[in-house]
């Protein structure tokens, strides 16, 4: 057995990657060095994150390398990198734009270069015992049906750069599984705050349908879309996402297997709109539009863009037509306590944290 000496993660500070970084914490040994990228910029929130996460003594388990996916050499020094390179014995690629609305060259420097530079370093560590990769299920494009975790270039027409770009990216990866790279991917659903706490560092996705609940008082004026359609809006709690992954890659059997971190039994747009309004004890009043004539209102003008704080990219996800298998999460989840929560159990938990801290900022990290 490969002795651990280096982790190397990417995306901490963000969203999902500190919440990782704590249980990898718990997982591996003091000796262990937890390697994180880190882009310049966020220098600080990274210490500080860490702080909270490991306490004062953070340093000794954690060490943050400043750098940046999209440069060829990971924007580290020459000697940084080779020996990151030589120590390193597992990586954990999350660091991505998670943005609907990302124009397509962000997109393609960030999802698609930064993935193929982080992989190249993976490639080149002499003693990689696993490549685990975060993708996401929306590599499916707007494919018309049950989209299983051995899929991926049957996928439809894209809503926008971000898939697109992400899909590119999983072919990459899948590219260098198939030359021998040892490597897991895991594809989550549309993520959300905690469920137990609602924790979140941004407002996107689902939360701009809840804000346009809570803006309007007693009664909220909702595309009428939103409230008829009977397609799945796949939601999981990032608490969800963090443990499976955390559970699935310390797995041997998870070696070559793609996981699609999803709700299995999702709720409808329908019923998450009336979820989320009797939390918000508001009522839906609904407005007759279809998806294509509220993202034109949306597009067209700023000031009601503003005011209901929609992005309308987010109205493809309450038509969409894909449905997402989840078989070989359950599967290996199975006897573990790692399972995905209803919607219906953490729905309200979502929208009191939302009235508690209004105005975390929409373009926060991720």
């Amino acid at each position: 057995m490969v002795e651990v000496t280096t982790v190397f993660l990417t995306g901490f500070p963000g969203f999902l990657g500190s919440a990782l970084l704590g249980r990898l914490l718990d997982r591996y040994d003091d000796e262990v060095e937890l390697a994180c990228l880190v882009q310049s910029k966020y220098r600080d929130d990274a210490e500080d994150r860490a702080r909270s996460i490991a306490g004062d003594d953070w340093d000794e388990r954690i060490a943050l390398y400043e750098g940046d996916i999209t440069e060829g050499d990971l924007g580290l020094d020459p000697d940084e990198y080779a020996d990151l390179e030589l120590d390193t014995v597992e990586v954990y690629h999350l660091a991505a734009v998670y943005d609907v609305g990302v124009s397509e060259a962000v997109g393609k420097r960030v999802n698609v270069d930064g993935t193929r530079h982080v992989l190249h370093f993976a490639e080149n560590c002499p003693d990689l015992r696993r490549f685990q990769y975060v993708s996401t299920c929306y590599v499916s494009g707007r494919y018309d049906g049950l989209f299983t975790e051995s899929m991926l270039e049957e996928a439809g027409p894209f809503h926008n750069h971000y898939e697109s770009s992400k899909h590119e990216a999983e072919v990459l990866v899948r590219e260098a599984m198939d030359e021998g790279l040892p490597a897991t991917v895991y594809r989550p659903a549309i993520t959300v705050g905690d469920s137990e706490t609602g924790e979140t560092q941004k407002y996107d996705g689902p939360y701009y349908v809840l804000q346009l609940l809570l803006r309007q008082g007693d009664y909220a004026l909702t595309p009428a879309m939103l409230g008829s359609s009977g397609v799945e809006v796949n939601v999981v709690p990032r608490d969800f996402v963090v443990d499976a992954i955390d559970e699935l890659s310390a797995m041997e059997r998870s070696e070559g297997v793609t996981y699609q971190l999803a709700d299995p039994a999702p709720a409808t747009a329908s019923k998450l709109l009336r979820l989320f309004a009797d939390a918000a004890d508001t009522t839906p009043v609904p407005v007759p539009m279809t998806r294509g004539l509220a993202k034109g209102a949306f597009h067209r003008v700023p000031e009601l863009r503003e005011r209901v704080a929609v992005e309308p990219a987010t109205l493809d996800y309450f038509t969409h037509p894909t449905r997402y298998t989840c078989a070989n999460t359950v599967r290996d989840l199975r006897g573990t306590d790692v399972e995905c929560p209803p919607i219906e159990t953490y729905a309200a938990t979502l929208v009191e944290f939302m009235r508690a801290n209004p105005d975390i900022d929409p373009d926060a990290m991720t």
